[in-house]
């Protein structure tokens, strides 16, 4: 069987973009191709990335292990006592079966993306949500949807249109299926938003709807916001925490300082989280004013779960 991208890296515990860059400049992996040019990896390869990421863990270059045969990978890995085993963590057959059946949910809503049929995108998220219950359907289809939108959008498959139609029917469909959620007013509060210059809203959409579903009282300002308006929300309702979604453009000089100044008018005992793909681009900044980025949603949760004491030390 023949895997997405998203399934790729699910198992792999690498992102899809980094799989991108080592097949692009390494040929690290060599994933076959859909009639729509869409890559499709078979286990083995995936397998062959779980022994890659192990190995990058151990301190190796991914130059020195891609020309490396998937015998010499687990060889190597044996001498260091760093492998763990050629399957990859979520290789047991009830999680495949999760993974495999997110993968289709994506498939059907990328279709409904592409002819603009929102009646087939919200049935599909029901059903996504029905199968696979709240934070699995924003794990395992919403999440990776978002990322497939993003590499289809940089490739010319869709347009803003798309995204932009997309965006605004998952926005309603997270509010609509996270009101059941009684948060009390002394639930941990958080604001969620994308600092200036950052026009993609998806990713912060899927954060706000995760907040929520782990039981934060979360304050949603949208796209393109300065810093002193996302740090004026976030001391008007005394939240605990701040989560950007950083997505595109990756090389934009004043996105560094609307950061550096995001933490100058914030209170000191206010984390700054940030995610997204374009994230790892600003670390350098991030990590100066000690930003927690998550790589993912699985990061970004367990986070959450973090700050909920109140003694915390983040």
């Amino acid at each position: 069987m023949n895997h997405s991208i998203n399934i790729a890296a699910k198992r792999s515990g690498l992102t899809a973009h980094v799989i991108r860059i080592w097949e692009k400049r390494y040929s690290a992996v060599a994933p076959s191709r859909t009639d729509s040019n869409r890559r499709q990896y078979s286990d083995e390869e995936i397998d062959r990335l779980v022994l890659l990421k192990q190995a990058t863990d151990a301190g190796y270059k991914i130059s020195q292990l891609a020309p490396l045969t998937t015998e010499n990978l687990t060889d190597l890995l044996a001498k260091e006592g760093t492998a763990t085993s050629q399957q990859s963590p979520a290789s047991s057959t009830a999680d495949r079966a999760d993974l495999d059946r997110g993968h289709d949910f994506i498939e059907r809503s990328i279709t409904a993306i592409k002819n603009l049929e929102a009646r087939d995108l919200e049935e599909c998220l029901t059903q996504a949500a029905l199968s696979l219950g709240h934070q699995g359907m924003i794990c395992q289809v919403v999440a990776p949807l978002a990322v497939e939108m993003g590499a289809l959008w940089r490739q010319g498959t869709i347009t803003a249109a798309h995204e932009h139609f997309a965006s605004a029917i998952i926005r309603v469909f997270l509010t609509n299926i996270s009101k059941p959620f009684a948060i009390p007013d002394s639930a941990p509060r958080i604001v969620v938003a994308t600092p200036a210059g950052q026009l993609h809203e998806l990713g912060a959409i899927i954060a706000a709807a995760s907040c929520a579903s782990a039981g934060w009282k979360v304050t949603y300002l949208g796209t393109n916001l300065p810093a002193a308006e996302i740090a004026g929300a976030c001391i008007q309702n005394q939240s605990r925490a701040v989560a950007l979604s950083i997505v595109f453009p990756e090389d934009d000089p004043d996105l560094t300082h609307e950061i550096e100044r995001l933490r100058e008018f914030l209170p000191n005992n206010v984390n700054i989280m940030a995610g997204g793909r374009a994230a790892p681009a600003y670390q350098t900044v991030l990590d100066r004013i000690g930003c927690t980025v998550c790589s993912n949603m699985a990061d970004f949760t367990k986070h959450l779960d973090s700050l909920r004491t109140p003694n915390s030390s983040h």
